[in-house]
C-alpha cells in the first residue's frame, strides 16, 4: 500500500517536471531550435494540429529555422499560426520553405522571459507540491482505516518530503539553467 503510493506519487512527480521541461524549452532563447514551435498548433484541414505534424525543422545558423512543410498547402496555416504566436517572430515564404529569422533579444525581452520561466517553474514545483499533498491524504486514510500504522505512516511521510523535495530541487535547477541562457548574450 505504502509502496505503492509513492511509487505513484514519483511517477507523478516525474510527469510534473517532465511537462515543466517542455514548457522551458518552448521559452525563446536568443538562439534558434525546432523545440520553441513545440506548442504551437494551426488550422489544417479545420483540426489544431502540432507543427511537429506539419513540417520539418532545420537549424542551419543560431538564428535561423527553416521550416520545410510535408504539405505545401498548410505552408500558409503554418506562417500564420507562427505569426499569431507569442514568439515575437515572422516568417518569410522562401518558396518551398518558410525561413524564421530570430531578432536579438532585447534587455527588457530578457527579462520578460526570465519572469515567464520562473512563472513556469513555480507552476511546475505547485503541480508537484499537490501531487505530495494527494500522496499525503491517501496515506492518512490508510491510517486513519487501519490499514498501516502509525510509525510506517511516519516513515512514508518523511520518504514523500523527499522525494518532494528532489523533484522541487530538478525544477529549481532546470529554472537556473534557464535564467542563464536567457542571460548569456
Amino acid at each position: 500500500m505504502i509502496d505503492q503510493t509513492l511509487r505513484e506519487a514519483d511517477d507523478k512527480m516525474g510527469k510534473a517536471v517532465e511537462h515543466t521541461r517542455e514548457e522551458f524549452a518552448a521559452i525563446r532563447t536568443g538562439r534558434a531550435h525546432p523545440a520553441m514551435f513545440a506548442q504551437i498548433t494551426a488550422d489544417y484541414y479545420g483540426t489544431p494540429t502540432p507543427l511537429q505534424q506539419l513540417a520539418g525543422f532545420q537549424v542551419p545558423e543560431p538564428r535561423t529555422v527553416i521550416i520545410s512543410p510535408y504539405d505545401v498547402s498548410a505552408k500558409a496555416a503554418i506562417e500564420r499560426a507562427i505569426r499569431d504566436s507569442d514568439l515575437g517572430v515572422n516568417p518569410s515564404d522562401d518558396g518551398k520553405v518558410l525561413r524564421v529569422t530570430l531578432p536579438e533579444l532585447t534587455e527588457d525581452r530578457r527579462k520578460e522571459y526570465i519572469k515567464l520561466a520562473r512563472s513556469k517553474g513555480e507552476e511546475g514545483k505547485v503541480s508537484v507540491r499537490a501531487v505530495r499533498r494527494n500522496a499525503k491524504q491517501t496515506l492518512d486514510r490508510a491510517e486513519k482505516d487501519s490499514e498501516i500504522s502509525q510509525d510506517d505512516n511516519t516513515g512514508a511521510e518523511k520518504r514523500l518530503d523527499a522525494l518532494t523535495k528532489k523533484y522541487v530541487d530538478t525544477i529549481d535547477e532546470l529554472l537556473k539553467g534557464k535564467e542563464a541562457e536567457l542571460l548569456e548574450v
